[in-house]
């Protein structure tokens, strides 16, 4: 039998989350599906268009086994965190495969850039192209002499990073993608999160691409005016994660000069001060998220399980002697940092959303899938 981990934001859970699930299950059919997936706020800083329920409550009725929770001081971070607290956790899960979409779907290629990174002096060539002000990606480029753009495979190295580095018994299996990630204009059943997101921000219908779910209503103009009053009220922004090299004066300057976080951005955006970075950085001060409490979190402190199949259930219990940090179903009596701001997370998305997700972080079991 095997185990097959899945690492997922579904944002939103579209017809292409749907065709990797029915590839995995045609391809291992005895499996076991274990989805790690993120919340309220995602890797690029982006507002999670469906909540935490939906979003199980979709993956167990599409197949998955499993759906355990990342974390959001893991799931709001840089892809190496993200990628290192999720194979921490399936590490734990015994999970012996890991497959993730890839648009190369060369995973030759993905093994090659992730042994180079681990190579010594990487860190050190990768910094001083960093400090010539280059973004990441044109900065990991340079340093690597690979070219290597698309986003799932950027992931997909920091996923093998993560395997490679701490030596875990995983496989890690590429899926080739259905589409192109820039393919904002494309009209198949079957397009990326990119092109749907663009969609609604453009009022347009997005049934023909998602199997179901229910939509959020995100108030971008709270989320401002949240925000601006944080970056006015606060007199050391530059203790939050991601506030660095003096944009917390410019944030400062700025604040007043524009109404929309869409003009914040444009005023203050360079090559290595890209959107989805500012973003990230955005809500790390919205929710408080300080450098300080980010050095004394390493990896997470338990496994959070958020829904199950019977089958699912049946695997849990086959390896629960085994783990050695603590299996949550409700966070009653839970001391951890990490606990703590997941409710911050969630505090500040009921605000921006108004979907009242509080009672399921703080009252609600795991999901169990009905047998139909």
């Amino acid at each position: 039998m095997d185990t097959i981990g899945i690492i997922v934001e579904y944002n939103p859970f579209h017809n292409g989350h749907l065709y990797m699930l029915n590839k995995v299950k045609e391809q291992y059919p005895n499996s076991k599906i274990v989805i790690i997936l993120n919340g309220y706020f995602l890797e690029r800083g982006l507002i999670s268009l469906e909540t935490k329920k939906e979003k199980t409550e979709l993956a167990l009725k599409y197949g998955t086994d499993l759906v355990i929770e990342l974390p959001f001081v893991f799931g709001s971070n840089s892809a190496d965190t993200f990628a290192s607290a999720s194979l921490y956790i399936l590490n734990k899960l015994k999970v012996k495969k890991l497959i993730f979409g890839s648009e190369s779907n060369d995973i030759n290629i993905l093994k090659s850039v992730a042994s180079k990174q681990l190579e010594p002096g990487f860190d050190s060539k990768l910094k001083s192209y960093l400090n010539k002000g280059l973004n990441y990606p044109t900065a990991l480029n340079k340093a690597i002499g690979i070219e290597l753009t698309s986003p799932n495979d950027l992931l997909g190295v920091s996923y093998i990073k993560a395997i490679l580095k701490n030596k875990y018994d995983i496989e890690p299996i590429t899926l080739k993608r259905t589409n192109d990630y820039h393919d904002n204009k494309l009209n198949d059943s079957i397009v990326s999160a990119s092109n749907i997101r663009e969609r609604l921000n453009n009022n347009e219908d997005i049934t023909k691409y998602i199997p179901e779910g229910k939509i959020v209503n995100i108030n971008y103009d709270l989320l401002f005016q949240l925000l601006k009053y944080k970056i006015l009220s606060d007199d050391n922004l530059d203790n939050y994660l991601t506030v660095d090299e003096g944009i917390d004066n410019k944030l400062k300057k700025i604040i007043n000069e524009v109404s929309s976080i869409n003009e914040l951005i444009e005023k203050i955006k360079t090559k290595r001060y890209t959107y989805n970075r500012l973003m990230r950085m955005f809500i790390h001060i919205l929710i408080g998220y300080t450098k300080e409490d980010r050095l004394r979190i390493t990896n997470p402190e338990y496994i959070r399980l958020l829904g199950f199949s019977e089958d699912g259930s049946i695997y849990l219990n086959s390896i629960k002697k085994e783990l050695d940090i603590p299996l949550v179903t409700k966070y009653t009596h839970l001391d951890s940092i990490i606990k703590d701001y997941e409710l911050k997370a969630a505090s500040i998305y009921d605000q921006l959303t108004s979907e009242n997700v509080m009672d399921f972080e703080l009252n609600n079991k795991p999901i169990k899938k009905e047998i139909i």
